[in-house]
């Protein structure tokens, strides 16, 4: 037993799926929009749906990764991107990834260093740039560095992420080519430390970080993933294939909890105790200040001034709206076009691809709309 007393409706609910396998390890990233895995676990859902689930925080994408791809963990909080890659076996092992459920849509962030956007406003003579900024803002300095043999630089989370390709973008927007910056993999949680360093001119990356490098006065957050890609699928659930044959009814219960977690996300007072759970140590382990203003709506831009609005800042389920969480094929062909169109994949391995088979939909249907206790 898993040590949960649940009484009628709640019982029923258990019983819908025949569990293979009640003990669940399930690997996250220590990030604002995990709140969904974390929101399971700490609020019963999971044990509402008859698992008993284990998390596992890892400090960077790629341990987490090799660790669901060897079975050292059941399942994974991943980023969108990740499924697909891993199927082609890029930056790693060729495995058989899928996912079931998308947890979260936007939540990514671009920071500037502070010492790089007061040598922009000088340059530019002007006191203030208004926000979303462009990255025209850069050029000036990219010449000035290239002259100097030098150049910026920025990093992102993974190579195969949103924040890799929402970077690209805001690059590409104003003709600046990604052979005009250094690019670096860092770990999410390193990113600040690394730009309070020097090492770092920019990045982009998911919160708390953002937040927190303008709460200690080290960065300016311009642009958002919402001013990018608006409702980009950003973190889903990943599963090794062969691990999903074997627990089918476990991954429907899985797929359930989660999904239920992402529809209790979207109630505002909700999202207030949310930011209290997360900031505990064994999850984000930061201040609820630099956890809450994202999952509110708000970006802090500047230290000590008021915030950006932007209600989708981050995203968990439209409420009364399935499709929101669905991991359709045209999520997944929207991914796979952008790992196309920045080099990232062949033309023929996008031809190949059979992205129905690793975005599974077919999944995620069956867990949402499983008969309901009478």
């Amino acid at each position: 037993e898993i040590g949960v007393r649940l009484v009628g409706s709640e019982m029923c609910i258990r019983d819908r799926f025949n569990v293979e396998k009640k003990n669940i390890t399930l690997g996250f990233m220590p990030l604002t929009d995990s709140a969904p895995v974390i929101i399971a676990h700490e609020m019963g859902m999971f044990k509402k749906w008859g698992l008993n689930v284990s998390l596992n925080k890892q400090n960077s994408w790629a341990t987490l990764r090799d660790k669901l791809h060897l079975g050292v963990i059941d399942a994974a909080q991943m980023l969108a991107p990740m499924p697909i890659a891993s199927q082609l076996g890029l930056y790693g092992q060729k495995s058989q990834v899928i996912t079931p459920i998308i947890l979260s849509r936007n939540g990514n962030g671009i920071t500037l260093s502070t010492k790089l956007y007061k040598k922009i406003l000088t340059q530019q003579n002007t006191t203030k740039i208004d926000m979303p900024f462009s990255a025209n803002i850069l050029l000036n300095e990219i010449e000035k560095r290239k002259k100097e043999g030098n150049k910026l630089t920025f990093a992102v989370v993974f190579p195969y992420s949103c924040h890799y390709y929402q970077l690209i973008e805001w690059l590409n927007r104003s003709n600046i080519a990604l052979s005009d910056i250094n690019l670096l993999i860092v770990p999410p949680s390193d990113m600040m430390p690394s730009m309070q360093s020097g090492d770092l001119d920019g990045f982009c990356v998911g919160g708390p970080w953002n937040a927190k490098a303008v709460r200690e006065g080290v960065g300016i957050t311009g642009v958002t993933s919402s001013d990018l890609y608006q409702n980009s699928p950003e973190k889903v659930l990943g599963l090794m294939s062969n691990w999903q044959q074997q627990h089918p009814q476990t991954t429907l219960a899985l797929v359930s909890a989660l999904y239920e977690a992402c529809q209790w996300l979207e109630n505002i007072p909700n999202r207030f105790e949310a930011a209290r759970l997360l900031s505990r140590s064994c999850y984000l382990d930061t201040n609820i200040d630099v956890i809450a203003p994202s999952l509110l709506g708000s970006c802090l831009t500047f230290n000590n001034t008021t915030p950006r609005k932007i209600p989708t800042y981050n995203q968990f389920s439209t409420l009364g709206d399935a499709e929101f969480n669905n991991p359709g094929q045209y999520s997944g062909e929207n991914i796979a076009n952008l790992m196309k169109e920045s080099g990232h994949i062949s033309s023929q391995q996008r031809a190949e691809l059979n992205i129905a088979a690793i975005f599974r939909k077919d999944i995620y249907e069956r867990a949402i709309n499983s008969p309901k206790c009478n």
